[in-house]
C-alpha cells in the first residue's frame, strides 16, 4: 500500500515533466527526453586548444624567425618564445626584426645615389692613401659602406671639455650668416638646451636659415618645450622616426636616430657624442664626452648627412654646396654614416676592419659594450695576436641591464689578454677608438647591437698621426681616472652576479 502510494503520488510530476519537456521547443518540436537545458550542446576543451595554439607559435617561430634576423638574436627570441609563447611573439612582432617602411630605404637609397654622383666631379679633393698601409685597406670598405670619399685639407680640433664645447657651439651659431643645421638625438628643456633654442632663435632673427632634427623619443623633452617657440621665430623643426599614428610610416617603433652632428654655414660642422643638454641631465651621472670640430671639404659631407636625413623626414631636397680644402691644415679624414635603412651595417663591420687592422695599440672608449659575436672575435684575435688592446669602459652606468649584460663578457675577453678599464667618477659617454698611430674614430657609435644593426650613427674616421697623438692623450687621460680589471679579481665575483651577468645577455638583441 506504501509502495503504491509513492507511485501514485509520483505520476503527476512525472507526467508534468515529461510534458513540458516535449512542448518547449518552437514550432512544437518535441525535446528529447531527459535533455538538460542549461547544458551546451559540446564541452569546449580550451586546454587542448592553448596547448595547440602553443605549438603552433613555437614551430612558426622556428620556421620563421632564423630567416629574419642574425642567429644570435634568433636563438635568444626563440629562447622567449618557447617559455612564453603568448608574450613572446608579439613581443617579436613589436621588436624582432629591425624593419623601416619601404619609402625610407627608397629614400635613403636615392640620397646615397646624390652623394656619390655629388663627390664625382671633386676628384681634386680625394685623399689617396699610401699604397700597403691600413688606411689604403680601409677607405675602399668605407667608401662602399656609407657612400663618402675621403678628402684632404680638413682641420680638426678635439673637444673633450663638456662645457666648453657646449659654448664654442653656441658661439658658432652666433656667428653663423646664412644657415644652421642641427640634428641631434637628444635635446632637453634645461640650461644647455635653452641655450642652444636662444642661439638658434637670434639667428633666425638675422635672416640665417635655421633648420633642426631631432629624435622623436630622444628629443621629446626638448620638442615639447621648444618646438613651438622655434617655429614661431622662423626655426623649421622636425622629429625624427615619430610613432603615435605615424609610426607605420617610420619602422619598427625602438628604431632611433642617434647622431650628433652640426653645420654652420660652410665654415664647421659639429660630429660626436654630445648632446642638446647639460652634462648632468641625468642624475648622478654627469657625462663625459667627446666631439670634433672640422673645417674643410668635410663639411660639406657632413651636411650632406643632414639632408640625407632631412629628406627621409620631409621629402624636401636641400642643397649642399661643396667646401673647399684649407690652407693652413692638411688632415685626411672620412665619414661613416650607418643605420638600418642601409643594406650592411656600416658601423660594426668598419669598426671589426679596424680592429683587425691594428698591429700595435688599440683603444677602445664606450659607455656601452655588448658586441656581437664577430666584433667579440675581432678584440679576442687582436688580444692573442699580441695587440696590446685596451677597453675603457664607464664604471657608472645609466642603463642598469646593459651594465649587467656587458659584465658578461669581461671573463672571455680578460682571458684572452684584452685590458678592461672603468672610468669614474663621471658617466664616460664619449665613443671614440684609436689604431696604432695611424687612424682614428669618432662619433655617436657605441659597441654594441643598438648601435651596429638598430640606431641610425655617424662617425669620423681621421687618417692622420697628430689626431691619433691627440686622441691618445685623451685617452691616457681617461685612463688616469680609471681602474684596471684584473681576469683574477673578476673571478672572485660572487656566483649570483654571475647568473645575472649570464641572465641579462639572453636580452642583447634588444640591448
Amino acid at each position: 500500500m506504501t509502495t503504491s502510494g509513492v507511485a501514485s503520488a509520483a505520476t503527476p510530476e512525472a507526467s508534468r515533466r515529461q510534458t513540458t519537456a516535449q512542448t518547449d521547443l518552437p514550432s512544437g518540436n518535441p525535446r528529447p527526453t531527459g535533455h538538460n537545458p542549461r547544458m551546451p550542446p559540446t564541452d569546449f576543451n580550451y586546454s587542448l586548444w592553448l596547448l595547440v595554439v602553443d605549438w603552433l607559435i613555437r614551430i612558426a617561430a622556428l620556421v620563421w624567425i632564423p630567416t629574419r634576423t642574425t642567429p644570435g638574436a634568433a636563438r635568444s627570441w626563440m629562447l622567449l618564445i618557447a617559455f612564453v609563447p603568448l608574450a613572446g611573439l608579439p613581443l617579436y612582432l613589436l621588436f624582432g626584426h629591425p624593419w623601416l617602411s619601404r619609402q625610407r630605404v627608397e629614400r635613403q637609397r636615392a640620397a646615397s645615389q646624390v652623394i656619390r654622383a655629388e663627390q664625382a666631379p671633386l676628384a681634386d679633393q680625394r685623399w689617396h692613401a699610401p699604397a700597403d698601409t691600413p688606411a689604403a685597406e680601409m677607405v675602399p670598405l668605407v667608401e662602399r659602406l656609407g657612400d663618402f670619399m675621403p678628402t684632404h685639407g680638413n682641420g680638426v680640433e678635439l673637444l673633450d671639455d663638456y662645457d666648453e664645447a657646449l659654448r664654442r657651439l653656441v658661439a658658432d651659431i652666433d656667428g653663423a650668416r646664412e644657415r644652421v643645421h642641427l640634428l641631434y638625438y637628444l635635446m632637453f628643456d634645461d640650461a644647455a638646451g635653452t641655450m642652444v633654442a636662444d642661439a638658434l632663435r637670434r639667428a633666425a632673427a638675422r635672416g640665417v636659415q635655421c633648420r633642426l632634427l631631432l629624435d622623436a623619443v630622444g628629443g621629446k623633452r626638448g620638442l615639447r618645450r621648444f618646438r613651438q617657440p622655434l617655429r614661431a621665430a622662423g626655426v623649421e623643426v622636425h622629429d625624427m622616426l615619430p610613432g603615435g599614428l605615424r609610426w607605420r610610416r617610420s619602422g619598427r617603433m625602438d628604431l632611433r636616430n642617434h647622431r650628433k652632428l652640426a653645420v654652420i654655414d660652410n665654415r664647421a660642422a659639429w660630429v660626436g657624442s654630445q648632446n642638446l643638454a647639460d652634462a648632468g641631465f641625468i642624475p648622478g651621472f654627469p657625462n663625459r664626452e667627446l666631439v670634433a670640430r672640422v673645417q674643410g671639404p668635410v663639411v660639406a659631407h657632413v651636411e650632406g648627412v643632414f639632408a640625407s636625413d632631412w629628406f627621409i623626414e620631409t621629402g624636401e631636397r636641400l642643397a649642399v654646396t661643396p667646401t673647399l680644402p684649407l690652407h693652413d691644415a692638411d688632415i685626411a679624414t672620412q665619414l661613416l654614416p650607418s643605420g638600418p635603412a642601409y643594406p650592411f651595417e656600416n658601423a660594426r663591420d668598419a669598426v671589426n676592419a679596424l680592429i683587425h687592422l691594428a698591429r700595435r695599440r688599440l683603444v677602445l672608449v664606450t659607455p656601452y659594450f655588448v658586441p656581437d659575436d664577430a666584433t667579440l672575435s675581432a678584440l679576442r684575435i687582436a688580444a692573442l695576436s699580441g695587440v696590446d688592446t685596451q677597453l675603457i669602459l664607464s664604471k657608472s652606468n645609466n642603463q642598469r641591464l646593459t651594465a649587467w649584460a656587458q659584465e658578461s663578457y669581461y671573463a672571455e675577453l680578460l682571458a684572452a689578454g684584452v685590458k678592461i678599464a672603468l672610468h669614474r667618477p663621471r658617466f664616460l659617454h664619449a665613443k671614440h677608438l684609436s689604431v696604432d698611430g695611424d687612424m682614428a674614430l669618432v662619433g655617436s657609435i657605441n659597441l654594441d647591437i643598438r648601435s651596429f644593426a638598430l640606431n641610425a650613427e655617424i662617425g669620423m674616421l681621421c687618417y692622420d698621426p697628430d689626431v691619433v697623438a691627440r686622441m691618445r692623450r685623451i685617452e691616457d687621460d681617461c685612463l688616469a681616472d680609471a681602474e684596471q680589471l684584473s681576469a683574477d679579481d673578476w673571478a672572485r665575483r660572487p656566483a649570483w652576479r654571475r647568473s645575472r651577468e649570464g641572465i641579462a645577455r639572453l636580452a642583447d638583441p634588444l640591448l
